[in-house]
């Protein structure tokens, strides 16, 4: 069974054609899944739309909660739910078409590997990004790179699948709740010597909020303290 993980904060536009592509998808694609949608504490009716469509389709389950707290949590809250022994994350905004999951699939049952995740510097993706993004975002690969010799060109494509024993291990140890918490959920899968594949991605960049530098500053923060954890404290070798 596959079970999708569909973060959304504040997607009422597009949060039902989301969920449909996904689950058009995954209905050709003949397997027995299940599609979670977590609401992150949204405040523009988003959680009335995600009901709304739920109503359609008895694969789609929906939960949250009221107060925002972050990607990272909404993932690991979604995850409480899945039921699937094959789990995939996927954004809510619809930059990433959903018609890819079959890809990330095969990929990982025909190789016999452990995490597949998307790369938009994968020399096969399709990328439409802000210039200032792709500078911003290969800056932060390469310190990432830097921190925690992690050969991965592309820690933050919001399509990832993983085994769902591998998060079973790894989620516990998580503290991270936002953007970082894809360094820190790879950096410990790597760590525990799982197999990650890249694989190229078609993205379509619609956001047209501005960068928030105050953001940016606070990944900075959650990643290094990500590498105090492993790397001065040993947190996450602890059982």
């Amino acid at each position: 069974m596959i079970s999708v993980i569909m973060p959304a904060y504040n997607k009422v536009q597009n949060i039902n054609s989301a969920i449909e592509d996904t689950v058009n998808t995954l209905g050709k694609y003949g397997a027995e899944y299940e599609v979670i949608v977590v609401d992150d504490g949204s405040n523009d009716g988003t959680y009335d739309k995600i009901t709304s469509t739920a109503k359609e389709h008895i694969s789609v389950k929906v939960c949250g909660y009221k107060e925002n707290k972050g990607k990272g949590y909404a993932l690991k809250h979604g995850f409480k739910f899945a039921q699937g022994n094959l789990v995939l994350f996927l954004d809510a905004d619809s930059d990433l078409p959903p018609s890819q999951i079959p890809l990330f699939l095969d990929r990982m049952m025909r190789n016999n590997i452990d995490i597949v995740i998307g790369s938009k510097r994968h020399p096969l993706s399709e990328v439409k990004y802000p210039l200032l993004r792709r500078f911003l975002s290969q800056s932060y690969s390469l310190f990432i790179t830097l921190m925690f010799n992690l050969n991965i060109t592309d820690t933050q494509v919001g399509i990832k699948l993983f085994r769902k024993n591998i998060l079973d291990q790894i989620f516990p140890k998580l503290l991270v709740r936002k953007f970082a918490f894809d360094v820190e959920l790879l950096v410990n899968a790597r760590k525990l010597g799982y197999h990650i594949t890249e694989m190229p991605v078609v993205l379509n960049y619609h956001h047209t909020s501005r960068l928030n530098l105050r953001a940016i500053w606070h990944i900075f923060l959650d990643t290094m303290a990500i590498f105090y954890r492993m790397k001065i404290l040993h947190y996450y070798d602890r059982r």
